[in-house]
């Protein structure tokens, strides 16, 4: 079965804008983007046929770190303690973000190896494209523990991949620093394992085939994972006390030379710290952003959906974060779709609206090249070739 799209923009990347474009779209793969009068002779006469003439069309927003498990509630922990039946609630929590416009999602920590049971409840059913990572691994009584991927030596942490591999994994998390919702872990600017534990959980993973995403807002943290070979780095705060920072040029440039992409993990609530803290300091908090793109770095969108106020259906609330920084929208938008999709190796798969790719479109309302709050009007959302 054929789709064919027109809209008075097509973007087949945020760089190269066509106006009055069409998508054609067969057996969820593009077969053509670009102007709409040669995309428009390529299909077929019975194509299903969207008219978009005041609209956008791109390629599908990325979410590259969430946590299912969680609820985006003040309770959260307590409401993942207390779920006894936790599947249908993080179906809803995928489904909510498919609406609004994100086609693929990096699940980076669960219980149970709830987010691949996610996945395969939606057996061909409409739904973003879903990595997955299980259980993270750290330390006894460290951040995240209650997921259950604490580990106390080197054949305990080749276990935990081991088993997250077998369970379906994409990807291999583990907290190289402490994090802000575990009592009496460490510091977030505290290490958890050294270059030498992690250059074991890099190569443990790479046996499996697998990338290493790390959690690391600690400085030391940061440069003992890019010395292990971590694949992103989450967070990338540089801390080194409750507001200090060290934003350590070689270990940047390293980052970029190597391919190592770094995750802001940003939600809307950026305004929030802005209104506490101020400018000033908020600046000092996010200025790591513009700092790492100045290095090369490769930034890839994702919010750590699920925690208090970070919400699954928001993906604009989050990318208004670069633009107050003073990123250019098409930049912000290729963060958003094709810097995310290389970042996680998919950059032959999905991210652009090319053809031989997934059928991975988001249409909106007005032009986002214009105005980044025309991507909270979606007109229509296709994960691989199926409407949402």
């Amino acid at each position: 079965m054929e789709t064919l799209i027109t809209a008075g923009r097509v973007l087949p990347r945020p760089s190269a804008p066509v106006l009055d474009g069409a998508v054609l779209v067969r057996d969820g793969v593009i077969v053509a983007a670009g102007a709409r009068a040669d995309v428009v002779a390529r299909a077929a006469p019975d194509a299903v046929r969207h008219d978009f003439p005041t609209g956008t069309a791109l390629a599908g927003l990325f979410n590259v770190h969430v946590h299912l498990a969680f609820d985006a509630s003040r309770e959260m922990l307590a409401h993942f303690s207390d779920a006894s039946s936790p599947l249908e609630g993080a179906r809803a929590r995928l489904t909510s973000m498919l609406r609004s416009g994100v086609t693929t999602v990096r699940d980076l920590g669960d219980r149970g190896h709830l987010a691949a049971a996610v996945r395969s409840s939606f057996a061909g059913a409409p739904a973003p494209r879903l990595l997955v990572s299980g259980p993270p691994i750290t330390v006894p009584d460290g951040h995240c523990h209650f997921f259950g991927g604490a580990v106390t030596s080197d054949a305990s942490i080749r276990a935990v991949i081991d088993s997250n591999a077998a369970a379906g994994a994409d990807v291999i998390k583990v907290m190289a620093s402490g994090g802000q919702i575990t009592e009496g872990g460490a510091d977030m600017w505290e290490s958890q394992f050294d270059a030498r534990q992690l250059s074991v959980v890099v190569a443990h993973a790479a046996s499996h085939g697998l990338p290493v995403a790390a959690h690391a807002h600690g400085a030391d943290a940061i440069e003992a994972a890019v010395t292990a070979g971590v694949s992103t780095v989450e967070h990338c705060s540089f801390l080194t006390g409750p507001r200090t920072f060290d934003r350590r040029d070689p270990v940047a440039a390293r980052m970029a030379s190597s391919g190592i992409s770094a995750c802001s993990t940003s939600s809307r609530n950026w305004r929030v710290i802005v209104e506490k803290l101020g400018e000033a300091a908020a600046e000092a908090v996010y200025g790591r952003l513009p700092w790492l793109e100045e290095h090369g770095v490769r930034l890839l969108a994702g919010t750590d959906a699920g925690l208090p106020g970070s919400v699954f259906d928001d993906p604009v609330g989050a990318l208004e974060l670069y633009e107050w920084l003073g990123f250019p929208r098409r930049r912000i938008l290729e963060i958003a779709t094709c810097d995310s999709a290389a970042g996680l190796g998919l950059s032959s798969v999905t991210g652009r609206l090319e053809a031989g790719l997934a059928a991975d479109v988001l249409v909106v309302e007005g032009d986002p090249l214009a105005s980044l709050s025309a991507l909270r009007n979606p007109l229509l959302v296709l994960a691989r070739g199926h409407a949402a």
